[in-house]
């Protein structure tokens, strides 16, 4: 054990040592943690840990740990943080390069005097690194894309710690651009990211939320389709359902004059109940509540909201657990909370019949967060397609199986 910890600090130029409980990924303990300051030192990580045969699960500020299934092992817990340096920021070009350590609301800062930002906002605002190993995202998905459309170039390190780029810096170049598609959303079981090139979008002169309540699902997915198809390019659209009611709100951004007419229209569009703000409401781009302690991320087709709505009302009156739920509409994903105080089989029957009506909204069904009694009895990813595919992309990157095994689909 000495020998192992000794090899693994002086990879990490000294930053490593033995794991505590906080260290547990989804539960599962882990023995080491290592703490690389740059790509070669991840890389001498990588090495060390395979020499002496150790599974490695990356990990960022930790926010989001938890999701997906346990690994099957996790004896090194290589911590990114130490790679927090914004490496370049060409704002002429409106791109940058930085660490996969360094925060997203860090980076944030670093861009606002340019008047630029990064597109993308999840709920829990952790490193760069976690934002696009998960591929979460918030509401601004709906104008600037999914952050895989976000991502131009990437360098990442292999479980045999082999360094490999893809990308650039420039936003036509697609020059190995598919390998950082491939690793954005691969929870870290295909390569441990260290830095990243993304493209920006200047921050809007003027921003206005207009807001409408809501107590019909019909009625919201009539709103829905009239807006996404409307002339007024929302920059998000946003819905907060709870109980058989809620309130729809969309985001418009722009110059101050093109932003007061679309609010005018937009106003005359929703009817008299709507109103407008220059603040977001208050649950804009947060997380739903969950007393149960469970997080599912259910994606659905945009014209299947009402029947996604109508199946979570179902599901919930025949198994005594409410749903709260909170999505964007117009890109067809949402995160939804279980309240109540529902045992862990309660919770899982929840997930199975909504993942049985999962035809009829359109979309899938994968449980992020869930107490330990329920992540035991259920799948967190459920059915996926083209998984014979995806084990033969883990085979080509991880063929022994050393980073983060089987804590992606299929037990990848």
């Amino acid at each position: 054990m000495a020998d192992v910890l000794g090899d693994l600090r002086a990879a990490a130029g000294g930053h490593a040592g033995e794991a505590t409980e906080a260290d547990a990924v989804a539960g599962m303990p882990a023995r080491w943690v290592a703490r690389p300051g740059s790509t070669d030192e991840t890389s001498a990580v990588l090495r060390a840990a395979a020499a002496h045969d150790l599974t490695v699960v990356p990990r960022g500020s930790g926010t989001k740990l938890g999701w997906g299934a346990p690994p099957e092992s996790a004896d090194l817990v290589l911590d990114t943080t130490g790679l927090d340096a914004l490496v370049e920021h060409a704002a002429g070009d409106l791109i940058c390069v930085v660490g996969a350590g360094r925060s997203l609301d860090t980076l944030a800062s670093d861009l606002a005097p340019a008047g630029q930002r990064l597109g993308v906002d999840p709920a829990r605002r952790g490193t760069v690194g976690g934002a696009v190993a998960t591929a979460t995202t918030g509401p601004n998905r709906l104008h600037h894309g999914a952050v895989r459309d976000q991502v131009i170039g990437m360098t990442l390190v292999r479980a045999d710690g082999v360094v490999a780029h893809a990308g650039g810096k420039v936003v036509k170049n697609v020059a190995g651009y598919d390998l950082g598609k491939l690793l954005t959303g691969s929870f870290g079981t295909l390569g441990v990211i260290t830095q990243v090139a993304f493209r920006l979008h200047p921050v809007p002169e003027a921003q206005r939320w207009v807001s409408v309540p809501v107590s019909s699902a019909d009625g919201i997915q009539e709103l829905v389709l009239a807006l996404v198809h409307s002339q007024v390019v929302p920059s998000a659209l946003e819905l907060d359902w709870h109980g058989g009611e809620g309130t729809l709100s969309l985001l418009l951004e722009g110059i101050p004059p093109g932003v007061e007419g679309r609010t005018a229209q937009v106003l005359g569009l929703l009817g008299s109940g709507a109103g407008e703000s220059v603040e977001p409401p208050a649950w804009w781009g947060s997380e739903p509540e969950s007393a149960t302690g469970a997080l599912l991320k259910v994606s659905h087709e945009i014209a299947g909201l009402s029947r996604l709505l109508a199946a979570l009302e179902s599901v919930a009156a025949a198994v005594g657990i409410t749903p709260r739920f909170r999505g964007s509409p117009g890109v067809g994903t949402a995160l939804v909370g279980l309240d109540g105080e529902g045992t862990p089989e309660a919770l899982a029957q929840f997930v199975d019949e909504l993942r049985r009506s999962s035809p009829a909204f359109g979309g899938s069904v994968v449980l992020l967060e869930a107490p330990a009694g329920l992540r035991d009895g259920v799948d967190p990813w459920g059915p996926v397609t083209a998984l014979s595919l995806m084990r033969s992309v883990k085979q080509q990157f991880d063929p022994e199986r050393r980073l983060a095994p089987g804590r992606f689909v299929g037990g990848i």
